[in-house]
């Protein structure tokens, strides 16, 4: 692994920096430079390894694999192969998290590339099913080893791209990183659909096996319907609840809270400022609260011009906040998390005569208190008006 040293970026900062700035490739790869430690509370120091959230949890696109797999080599092989081939292939595209380019920021928004480009993953689906095919003493069933591989390969960027991070499924002709947004990381009525009918499939003696496997699938599939509907629904409602109290959004993002599709967390951007209020389908009538909060856009003349800082700029699709705490400058990615807890939170400079860029950058996102946070996301969702722990 070569670590990379992220160039700093010479143009202003706007909110509407072109995409292609945050995802590209730094062009220098000198070596990294220690940087001070000079916050308190939980941090990673640039060049480690950082704390990073999946698009989805590991052992969702495992079960998503396993169960593809099964589904597309039905009566052909072993229940078993298909599931563990599937479960396999269904990993691959995530060990670019092995990658470290030398910087948290870089990390973040090269994350999910190459490896997650079906047409990249197309590409490799041939010679991949052939060693397959080979290794479990069925090359006369190389070409259906290549379609079920192929299915488990593109089916797990596909379901990426469902979450709100950010998924590059066009390279190499485009580098947008897509997200819908519409379920979270980890959602065991997603999950759990998949692991039943696999463990059926596997168990099972008879024909009864792949009807339970394929029953998951279409369990699942609904599933991720259901979620964009929901997320139209609630962003919809949103939209009147911001007008109704005279906000003047330049850009909305809703997105299911953790594990669940009822409780949404909705943020509006609204020039200097952000709003974040929570909407539970099982809400009485409907009206949102919405905090407001600075964005710090006017530390923009101190390091709008960083190249990490228009990196996040642009991969959070304008969903950011600038920060100065503890001598420090830094950005934050909107999306993942709430109040007052982010995982993507970056310290890029120091407050020095004049601002010293930090190089690399410093990761210091937070978690929230588990057992505060999902006494109130239980309460909250069940449709109680309570104020989002703070």
């Amino acid at each position: 692994m070569l670590p990379r040293r992220m160039a700093r970026g010479a143009c202003r900062m706007h909110a509407g920096v072109p995409r292609d700035r945050a995802l590209r490739r730094p062009a220098r790869r000198p070596a990294p430079l220690a940087c001070p430690a000079a916050d308190k509370g939980p941090r990673r120091q640039g060049g480690a390894r950082p704390a990073r959230i999946r698009a989805m949890d590991s052992l969702s696109q495992i079960a998503l694999g396993a169960a593809v797999g099964v589904a597309a080599m039905g009566r052909r092989t072993a229940v078993w192969k298909a599931a563990l081939w599937g479960g396999v292939a269904g990993t691959l595209p995530d060990l670019d998290v092995l990658i470290d380019h030398g910087d948290p920021i870089l990390n973040m928004v090269l994350h999910r590339a190459e490896t997650h480009a079906p047409l990249w993953l197309t590409l490799f689906s041939l010679p991949f099913a052939m060693a397959v095919a080979r290794l479990s003493g069925e090359w006369d069933r190389w070409r259906r080893w290549w379609w079920a591989l192929w299915l488990v390969l593109v089916t797990h960027p596909l379901l990426d791209a469902m979450t709100v991070y950010g998924t590059q499924l066009a390279l190499p002709f485009s580098d947008h990183p897509f997200g819908v947004g519409s379920i979270f990381i980890i959602d065991p009525l997603y999950t759990l659909p998949l692991l039943v009918g696999v463990v059926w499939a596997l168990v099972a003696r008879a024909g009864g096996g792949l009807r339970a496997n394929a029953a998951g699938l279409a369990l699942s599939t609904a599933y991720l319907g259901w979620s964009v509907a929901a997320q139209a629904w609630v962003t919809e409602t949103a939209a009147q609840a911001l007008a109704a109290q005279g906000i003047r959004a330049e850009r909305v993002l809703v997105t299911p809270t953790a594990f669940n599709t009822v409780l949404w967390r909705v943020v509006a951007i609204d020039g200097a400022h952000y709003h974040e209020g929570f909407r539970s389908l099982l809400d009485d009538g409907p009206a949102i609260h919405f905090d407001r909060f600075e964005r710090g856009t006017a530390l923009a003349a101190e390091i709008g011009a960083q190249d990490g800082v228009q990196r996040i700029q642009a991969f959070s699709k304008g969903f950011w906040a600038m920060w100065a705490q503890d001598g420090r400058l830094g950005i934050t990615d909107l999306r993942m998390g709430q109040e007052p807890t982010y995982v993507f939170r970056f310290a890029v400079a120091e407050r020095r005569s004049p601002v010293e860029a930090l190089t690399p950058t410093v990761q210091i996102g937070s978690r929230p208190d588990v057992r505060r946070g999902l006494a109130w996301l239980w309460r909250r969702a069940l449709g109680e008006p309570l104020p989002p722990p703070r």
